[in-house]
């Protein structure tokens, strides 16, 4: 009853906002309706390896798009949360470029939902790296957030800094899937002081968007260099044209 009074108290003087636009709410890091409305969340086909929306119905095989088709990517399956667009592309540069950390736990809640299906087997869970200079910059890394929720979610071991950047590579917005895939190069290793922990494992790689996917192929063949068993990747938004 006491501790039932101190919530109704806080609740009272600090109530809950929405994360969107900061109005009323019913909870806590919840979203009103109309923000609701423009978060364009990934549901029905998906791509098995990207995670891009798919026309159509699942038959149950293996569905993946033209673009992973023609050059599969390192990793064996892919999901995304929601669409980089609208409301999400907000709250994606909110929490990446406006200190919003508060949008990570429900946007855990959200990435743990769309990744049930790369969870089985218990996968090592870990977030792609900021170099360090970036790190001290921006004073958190933004997928390290999203992947430290969704692994205390899902009761998976979590890995912050199971993969490091070993050279500083320029922001790759704007970029081409060519230039991308060229600068990233073999700019992301494994940590040497956690190499033993990937041994024959499933790694669950975690970012905030997946745009050409460049950085997560850098990471996962990272990963599997390093001795992984099988890499599988979750991003909270997909870009729908790379």
């Amino acid at each position: 009853m006491l501790m039932r009074g101190i919530q109704t108290a806080v609740s009272l003087i600090y109530p809950a906002r929405c994360i969107g636009c900061g109005g009323l709410v019913d909870s806590d890091f919840g979203l009103c309706g109309a923000c609701w409305s423009e978060v364009h969340f990934v549901v029905g086909t998906a791509c098995e390896s990207c995670g891009l929306p798919l026309p159509g119905e699942a038959d149950g095989f293996r569905i993946d798009c033209d673009s992973c088709l023609r050059t599969p990517p390192p990793w064996r399956q892919g999901r995304a949360a929601l669409l980089y667009e609208g409301q999400g592309r907000r709250l994606v540069l909110g929490l990446k470029h406006g200190d919003r950390t508060e949008i990570a736990p429900v946007a855990g809640a959200w990435l743990e939902r769309a990744a049930r299906p790369l969870l089985r087997n218990q996968p090592l869970v870990c977030p792609v790296p900021l170099h360090w200079s970036r790190l001290m910059r921006r004073k958190y890394n933004q997928s390290a957030l999203l992947s430290a929720a969704l692994a205390h979610r899902a009761e998976l071991s979590h890995c912050p800094d199971l993969l490091r950047r070993t050279r500083r590579t320029p922001a790759l917005e704007g970029k081409t899937r060519e230039e991308r895939y060229r600068i990233l190069g073999d700019a992301i290793a494994v940590h040497p002081a956690r190499a033993a922990q990937l041994q024959g494992r499933n790694v669950l790689i975690v970012d905030d968007v997946m745009t050409s996917g460049a950085t997560l192929s850098a990471c996962a063949d990272a990963c599997l260099q390093a001795g992984a068993a099988e890499v599988r990747v979750a991003v909270l938004a997909r870009v729908t044209h790379a």
